[in-house]
């Protein structure tokens, strides 16, 4: 097993592969948490639910990490990945945004776990600012700068209503936040250099029931 050379390392990764690596990750982390020593491309495979060529060159980005007739050490390709997707460390998030959603969120026990660890609740509404959810206070939206100046917070998570979530994302990007996970069912406009990924549930569940319904309709066919 080799690792990448410094011009791999530089090697762009495509955005698909790149959305598929924490897939693999979890994976990985389920079978060492089985007991799992090794295990070959189509039993991580079929673990991640991708079949085995794609992981193959998916992989093939990262370097050589596969043994011929063994397959791969778990715990070895999983510090790989996490290192590839940056989260052997801890990243201090913001959420902003404290109702049904942001409590949830906040009590996410998965962001820990993954490298994320949530330095503070903010939230507008002054009602709000009594509350500690998690083991965090809920602090005031204007307190933003100096959090983000004093916890280095390059990560934003908006779990505002729509109508607040573009005013949110303008404040985390004059603050220095770079990438934002929106979580408000709007598109937000943003500078180049700033990465954000949208989570709308309600598209999620319209995909689903557009295939409901294809299959409803090939069951009557």
């Amino acid at each position: 097993m080799t690792a990448r050379t410094s011009a791999e390392s530089t090697r762009d990764i495509p955005e698909a592969t790149v959305a598929r690596l924490p897939v693999y990750l979890r994976a990985l982390i389920t079978l060492s948490e089985s007991g799992t020593v090794t295990c070959s491309s189509e039993d991580l495979a079929r673990a991640a639910g991708v079949n085995s060529a794609k992981l193959r060159k998916d992989l093939s980005y990262l370097g050589s990490y596969g043994t011929r007739g063994v397959g791969y050490d778990v715990d070895y390709l999983r510090y790989q990945i996490a290192r590839e997707i940056g989260v052997t460390q801890d990243w201090p998030v913001v959420i902003v945004g404290i109702g049904n959603l942001g409590h949830a969120l906040a009590n996410y026990s998965g962001f820990r776990s993954r490298g994320f660890r949530v330095v503070a609740l903010l939230d507008a509404d002054p009602t709000r600012h009594e509350e500690v959810v998690a083991g965090i206070d809920v602090r005031p939206f204007d307190d933003l700068e100096q959090i983000v100046r004093e916890n280095g917070v390059a990560i934003g998570v908006i779990a505002t209503p729509a109508i607040a979530a573009q005013d949110v994302a303008d404040r985390m990007v004059e603050c220095g936040i770079s990438s934002i996970l929106n979580f408000a069912a709007t598109v937000l406009a943003v500078p180049a250099g700033v990465d954000v990924r949208k989570v709308d549930l309600s598209i999620e569940l319209q995909i689903l029931a557009y295939h409901e319904q294809r299959k409803a309709q090939a069951d009557t066919a």
